[in-house]
């Protein structure tokens, strides 16, 4: 018997390691689990009591078909036997399903441990039709990421984007963000970014467009979009609500946070432990007002244990010894790279002050 593997012909038959001994019926009958029981063992290495275990998770089935042909198959896509051992322990009723969408995938550009894992993450997606939806949905896909690597990399980041809803959801969504003014290539990175956006509901989509545009003033064509869109979509709207009071506690107006939204929306997926922390350090601690905070939001996401204090703690240890230093603001000291920090403040010291470089080195993020 031949399989297509690839757009090409490739024969099923005996691989080391894996004997064929049954061919089941195709017709509908009770699960035989004596005989996959003796499957696992003979053909996969299990030992009898793990046999037993997987094989009591195949509960019913339409059909029982060779299950050579799924084994085969896995095989050709560069499995292992390690790996088919686990996924099939996992879910033994792959064994029992069309080789065809295995082949859909691969034809893809999923394998190996890639396709393991996807399979393993989502089985659902064998329960949905190959011509009705699967090779649909990756046709959509295909359309707005531009190439099958791309489709790959959502799949693996969202296994169950195949599975979940319909291709008719995707499109109407692509459109909807296509119409607002979204480019191609924001529209990608958004997809690329977190996936399952495409596949909410129309409603769902529309109403964080209209937040964007009417509340936080970023039109869809902004560079800005794809990260303002995550910003809304991976919270709820209380929760962006209680740290946009957080802000306005520390005095910040409505401008202030408008235009920290416009530079760095990602400011507010932080916790709001976290953004309460930081603003009591930059604001209480070092003086920093709101409009500072505001044009330079990249502060506000850089590690406080990693990088903030420890570079505020040399340059206190520095004006403490009187010595001499390069008088930058808070930004411009931040946003230098460790080894340029050091460069600048901690090495040309290590001399006058031989305790700084070590206990630097210690906390600073590698």
């Amino acid at each position: 018997m031949l399989i297509s593997f690839r757009g090409k012909a490739v024969a099923v038959s005996t691989f080391q390691g894996f004997k064929s001994r049954f061919v089941y019926s195709t017709s509908a009958t009770p699960a035989p689990t004596h005989f996959l029981v003796k499957y696992l063992v003979d053909s996969l290495g299990f030992s009898k009591q793990e046999a037993t275990s997987t094989s009591s998770k195949v509960t019913s089935f339409k059909t029982f078909k060779n299950p050579d042909l799924v084994l085969n198959f896995f095989i050709q896509s560069g499995l292992d036997n390690t790996q088919i051992k686990k996924i099939v322990s996992r879910e033994p009723t792959l064994l029992l399903r069309d080789v065809s969408k295995f082949q859909c995938l691969m034809d893809l550009g999923l394998f190996g441990s890639d396709l393991v894992n996807v399979i393993a993450k989502d089985i659902t997606i064998f329960d949905r039709g190959l011509d009705t939806h699967l090779r649909p949905t990756i046709d959509c896909l295909r359309k707005t990421l531009g190439t099958d690597e791309n489709v790959v990399k959502a799949i693996k980041k969202t296994p169950w984007l195949l599975s979940f809803g319909s291709h008719h959801t995707i499109e109407a969504n692509v459109l909807l963000l296509k119409k607002g003014g979204v480019s191609d290539v924001k529209l990608k990175t958004l997809v690329l970014r977190n996936p399952r956006y495409i596949i909410q509901k129309t409603e769902w989509v529309k109403d964080l467009l209209h937040r964007m545009e009417k509340d936080f003033r970023v039109p869809l064509h902004s560079p800005i979009f794809p990260y303002g869109f995550h910003t809304l979509a991976c919270q709820r709207k209380s929760t962006l609500e209680r740290k946009i009071g957080i802000f306005k506690s520390f005095g910040w107006s409505d401008n202030d946070i408008l235009e920290m939204f416009r530079k760095l929306p990602l400011c507010f997926t932080q916790s709001e432990v976290r953004i309460k922390k930081a603003l009591d350090l930059y604001m209480k601690e070092l003086g920093s007002g709101p409009a500072y905070l505001a044009s330079h939001p990249a502060i506000l996401v850089y590690s406080l244990e990693k990088r903030v204090i420890p570079r505020m703690q040399v340059l206190k240890i520095l004006d403490e010894k009187k010595l001499k230093r390069r008088k930058w603001s808070l930004y411009p000291v931040l946003m230098l790279t460790e080894s340029k920090f050091r460069e600048y403040f901690v090495l040309p010291y290590k001399d006058q002050i031989p305790d700084l470089y070590e206990p630097h080195m210690k906390t600073v993020a590698p």
